[in-house]
């Protein structure tokens, strides 16, 4: 971390610690474009692990911080519903939230989540991986040497792109426009990619058509493997509203973008400034799965989720009103000293690499988790045939957001080939 980077963490921290604890407020997307929220959920871990924020652009709400609370509330469907949304923020428009899986309860998140699941089941998987290696090879050869590019540009998204492609069964030359929309969906107005709610809802209008126009085609064809056939099929997807089937797109295409993408820009970042971490990869390939792991929980891609109170419950000497909206903070669980060892720093070879908590608990767990480890570790065992390093020629610019944790841009040199 560059010494700029180190000042503005201290004079964050200094500005923490003297606001009342009352009012300390995690969710604000400047801080995590900068990088300096870290000091927020130290403090709440320690004071106050179950925190009341009362006044804040989408209504009061509860943060959870530590690793075993939020295991206990991820688990708990009975009490804490993922109805009305993920997100701390607010849908735009006033239709209220799509309807996604990731925001039903059971039984209808069970029936619609199976109806995809096959798509990354292990079976699926192992076809994939010859051709997710072949287009990671592509990749990394079109790489300039020499000169510096931009990693999230020329690999990150592309890797990603094509893979998403893939499973919905779309023409690789849209993929960019799949990532486009699955950027719009998260982006806040006024911060480059967007301006104004009104234009984010136009371009929904367009991505709502394009995916309308692929169930046609495959509802009026012989099933395949592909997602949007999956669901076009589905016994008990087939008959969902157009909104609803719009609204699974919308989970599929983020969930897969996101999580991916920034984790292997963050992949870069993580070795770069963990020598001594790149060093021992280099000398032991061997580490690549442990080191997708370890970059997952350092990451964080999705720093957190929501859900909301059925009725209300005591939880750690706090009283959760039904109704109240209960943010689960993932970026701070993986932190928690109390679960996982030196959480701070970035460990590739560490006893147990996958004790996170970035793919979540309980019947909303990642269901394309082991995709995204799967292109990690792919494009990690061809960069190490091709490169003896990638070296991080600047500060990344980050994602201004307090849901998506990632990146617009990361510079890089590759100096040689092996």
């Amino acid at each position: 971390m560059a010494d700029g980077n180190l000042s503005n963490l201290a004079r964050a921290r200094d500005a923490i610690y003297a606001t009342p604890l009352a009012k300390l407020n995690p969710a604000q997307p400047e801080l995590f474009q900068a990088d300096t929220m870290w000091p927020i959920f130290d403090r709440l871990r320690k004071e106050d692990p179950v925190h009341y924020t009362e006044e804040h652009e989408f209504g009061p709400y509860w943060s959870i911080t530590k690793y075993n609370d939020i295991m206990a509330i991820d688990t708990n469907h009975q009490v804490f519903s993922s109805e009305g949304g993920i997100t701390i923020a607010e849908p735009p428009g006033g239709d209220g939230p799509l309807p996604m899986f990731i925001a039903m309860d059971t039984p209808k998140h069970d029936v619609q989540r199976k109806t995809v699941s096959p798509a990354v089941s292990p079976t699926s998987l192992q076809v994939m991986e010859p051709l997710i290696r072949e287009r990671a090879a592509a990749i990394l050869d079109s790489l300039p040497i020499g000169e510096e590019f931009d990693w999230v540009e020329k690999v990150s998204k592309e890797l990603t792109g094509m893979t998403l492609a893939t499973l919905f069964g779309m023409p690789q030359e849209d993929r960019r426009r799949l990532i486009y929309w699955s950027d719009v969906v998260t982006a806040a107005p006024g911060q480059g990619l967007i301006d104004t709610i009104e234009q984010k809802m136009a371009i929904f209008v367009e991505y709502h058509a394009y995916f309308t126009e692929l169930w046609n085609q495959r509802v009026n064809a012989d099933p395949t493997g592909d997602l949007v056939s999956m669901l076009a099929h589905g016994e008990a997807t087939r008959n969902m509203e157009p909104r609803e089937f719009f609204g699974n797109i919308v989970l599929l295409t983020v969930g897969g973008n996101d999580t991916t993408r920034n984790t292997i820009s963050g992949s870069i970042l993580a070795l770069n400034q963990n020598p001594d971490q790149y060093a021992k990869l280099r000398a032991n390939p061997d580490l690549i799965p442990s080191m997708v792991s370890e970059t997952i929980r350092w990451q964080t891609p999705l720093a957190h989720m929501r859900r909301r109170a059925l009725q209300d419950f005591e939880f750690q000497g706090k009283t959760i009103k039904k109704g109240d909206k209960v943010i689960m903070w993932y970026v701070s669980g993986n932190r928690d000293d109390e679960v996982i060892d030196r959480p701070y720093d970035y460990i590739i070879d560490r006893e147990r690499p996958r004790n996170h908590i970035s793919f979540g608990f309980g019947i909303h767990r990642c269901v394309g988790n082991r995709l995204a480890e799967l292109q990690l570790k792919v494009i990690w065992e061809e960069i190490l045939k091709r490169f003896p390093t990638v070296q991080v020629v600047g500060e990344p610019k980050r994602v201004y957001s307090s849901f998506v944790k990632g990146y617009e841009t990361l510079p890089v040199i590759i100096p040689s080939r092996n």
